[in-house]
């Protein structure tokens, strides 16, 4: 829901906390992979007529590979980072 106390800043609120994970993999793996099906399937097959049919049976199949990989691999990730990035101050 809208947050009624501040409409500079309004966000949608569907989820609890919780979900966070699950939000961003959805998210995350349904851009990821909708960019790079459409770009890998252009450079392997090139485009004509049946470009968007091959790309989307190329979408199906990598998606929920991809939901799975963010939700397995998110948390393991976001350590080596944090090991890896200088925290301010």
């Amino acid at each position: 829901m809208f947050a009624p106390d501040d409409r500079s800043n309004m966000r949608i609120q569907m989820f609890p906390p919780r979900m966070h994970r699950f939000v961003f993999a959805f998210f995350m793996s349904l851009w990821l992979c909708f960019l790079m099906t459409a770009l890998v399937t252009m450079i392997n097959t090139g485009m004509d007529t049946n470009y968007l049919l091959r790309w989307a049976n190329a979408f199906i199949v990598a998606w929920p590979i991809g939901f799975c990989l963010v939700v397995l691999s998110a948390g393991k990730v976001g350590k080596i980072t944090a090991r890896l990035v200088r925290q301010p101050g």
